[in-house]
């Protein structure tokens, strides 16, 4: 059995408009009401950032990957290729990056979290030849506001150890992040 509810306006057991229609169908949200679902409806704050200019690395030496390029930053909150929560902003995140490393034996990319590791993963080539390897880490974290977050990469090599660049279409070393909703 199906029913119609017919009401031109909601209202809290306080007497507070949550929500009102004109009659014509458009729905307009209380302040407050808009608010919780405005923050409540997206995965901010959302980076995308990625490295274009290719960088030669100390062979089997931890770095810092500073990615130089934006996609996307929706609450500025990226420096130097850290992430830093902003005020306000803490909760539980995604976290993901992914690094292409020119070398002959091991990449690897590790997720710190306020200068500890939080997790890594190591690929390791078959055969001792040169070639681009991409190892890439994720971690679904809670963070708090002033938390921040930086990727190190490492190769092991017999020569050149070189984490590669890339383009807008080829981002060969990306590091990205979101807030959960709820």
């Amino acid at each position: 059995m199906a029913g119609i509810l017919k009401v031109d306006k909601y209202q809290d057991f306080n007497g507070n408009d949550i929500m009102t229609s004109d009659g014509a169908g458009n729905i307009t949200l209380s302040t407050a009401m808009n608010t919780a679902v405005a923050a409540g409806s997206n995965n901010t704050p959302a980076f995308s950032v990625y490295l274009t200019s290719a960088t030669n690395l100390t062979n089997n030496t931890l770095t810092k990957v500073s990615f130089d390029t934006e996609n996307y930053d929706t609450n500025n909150a990226v420096s130097s290729g850290t992430f830093t929560v902003p005020t306000g902003q803490g909760g539980k995140y995604f976290i993901y990056a992914q690094l292409s490393i020119a070398c002959t034996s091991q990449s690897s990319t590790w997720i710190y979290k306020n200068g500890s590791i939080v997790t890594q993963n190591v690929i390791e080539a078959s055969g001792n030849y040169f070639s681009d390897i991409s190892s890439t880490a994720s971690a679904l974290l809670d963070l708090t506001a002033g938390d921040y977050i930086e990727i190190y990469g490492r190769g092991i090599s017999t020569g050149t150890v070189t984490l590669n660049g890339g383009s807008a279409s080829s981002q060969r070393c990306t590091f990205l992040g979101y807030k959960l909703i709820g």
